[in-house]
């Protein structure tokens, strides 16, 4: 089955880095565009990221300059590099891709908290 596990959360200063991965299983991954995903306490989830199938990269208003999107096609991972950090970057981040065949199922990784505070 898809399998999407997050690693790299943390808590960080604000101004200060943070590298997170999503390796997947299950799925080939050089076909499937992935995602990152933001979710504060309360609030759905808001699409932080994106990275096509050739790398094409999209971001959200609040995030762009300073976060990066990429993808590693030989170890099926989806890296987030973000820097500049700010206490409002503070919420559970989420690995996401879609089904192929079925556009409107969505498969989950467990999600990485990332605290970024003094």
């Amino acid at each position: 089955q898809v399998q999407l596990v997050e690693s790299g959360g943390g808590l960080v200063q604000p101004g200060g880095s943070l590298r997170l991965s999503c390796a997947a299983s299950g799925i080939l991954f050089r076909a499937y565009a992935m995602n990152w995903y933001r979710q504060t306490l309360g609030t759905q989830r808001d699409l932080v990221a994106s990275v096509s199938i050739d790398s094409q990269t999209t971001y959200g208003d609040s995030v762009g300059g300073r976060f990066t999107i990429s993808r590693d096609n030989a170890k099926n991972t989806v890296y987030l590099q973000m820097d500049s950090l700010k206490p409002e970057d503070t919420g559970v981040y989420y690995c996401e891709t879609k089904s192929l065949s079925h556009s409107w199922i969505s498969y989950w990784g467990q999600g990485t908290q990332v605290t970024v505070s003094s």
